[in-house]
């Protein structure tokens, strides 16, 4: 969901020779020009982690590292913890983003028809189940939480139809071996007191309110944004997807991953396009990995 805007930004610090800090999966994420990997190989001082503690542990070595904080309410907590304890020359760019006003925003686009909603588990497990209630409330969709083993995708959708077919639009969960009603209280607390909600654009949406986690004042000797003000302030413009990219409208559900153009063709994971292409939690990736295998098993020519 991280915008072209926000990836190039983050490309345009390491230009200036600012050290990133990046979860490897954002590294090919392409922004405008260039992606984290094209200006490491250039040169630039860019450095893939697997947790924010690895960030911070640049420090000892850097002038300044500035940790992309990326991702939902499930990293956004471990980030917070790293403002609250960071040497001074660690910075975060937070472009973290809240799950529930995604699913809103979805809802109120009005041009698709959610029969049902599976929630993420990782996700519920920091905020809990009440924060998606209002979601079937208002929008009369059934939901169900679930966890990530086969048996917990396949009871969730058994618990949907069963929904669907007893006309109800509630939140029920599945993962109860892991996610409370309540949520993660700690977690929640230390997020609230580095974070405030704020509204925030997304690939392939529209800006959308409170969806967006940006650092508090009590904290803004750590926020990138005011540190590097100067470098942030060069990049004044919105920057459009990839001519023929239809990312945004494969995030939306509105088309299949096969009906981009460029997909398979000029857009694969060694040279991804869009982000739907990047991570391999994306749906184009997925689609490209798996598609064969797939068309294999229903006896169909590839």
């Amino acid at each position: 969901m991280t915008t072209t805007k926000e990836i190039e930004s983050a490309v345009n610090l390491a230009s200036h020779g600012i050290t990133v800090a990046v979860y490897g999966d954002m590294l090919k994420a392409p922004g405008a020009k260039d992606s984290l990997a094209t200006i490491r190989a250039k040169g630039g001082d860019v450095h893939v982690v697997y947790s924010v503690d690895d960030a911070l542990k640049l420090c000892e070595k850097r002038k300044n590292v500035v940790f992309f904080g990326v991702g939902f309410e499930t990293t956004a907590p471990s980030t917070a913890v790293a403002i609250m304890n960071s040497p001074e020359n660690f910075y975060v760019y937070s472009v973290h983003r809240r799950t529930p006003p995604a699913v809103v925003g979805i809802a109120e686009l009005g041009n698709l028809k959610l029969d049902g909603v599976i929630l993420p588990g990782h996700v519920s497990t920091i905020i809990g189940v009440k924060p998606w209630e209002i979601i079937s409330e208002k929008y009369k969709i059934p939901q169900v939480v679930a966890g990530f083993e086969p048996v917990d995708v396949l009871l969730a959708i058994a618990m949907l139809i069963r929904q669907i077919e007893d006309n109800r639009a509630e939140v029920e969960n599945e993962y109860r071996r892991v996610v409370k009603y309540e949520g993660n209280k700690r977690a929640q607390e230390i997020m609230n007191e580095v974070f405030e909600s704020v509204d925030m654009p997304w690939r392939g949406f529209p800006e959308l309110k409170e969806s967006g986690l940006k650092i508090r004042k009590k904290y803004e000797d750590k926020d990138a944004e005011k540190a590097f003000e100067d470098i942030f302030e060069e990049l004044d413009e919105d920057y459009p997807d990839p001519p023929g990219c239809r990312c945004a409208e494969v995030i939306r559900g509105e088309i299949y991953s096969w009906e981009c153009p460029l997909f398979g063709r000029v857009c694969t994971p060694g040279h991804p396009v869009g982000p739907c292409m990047v991570s391999s939690e994306g749906a184009c990736a997925i689609e490209y990995k798996y598609g064969k295998m797939r068309h294999i098993m229903r006896g169909e020519k590839i």
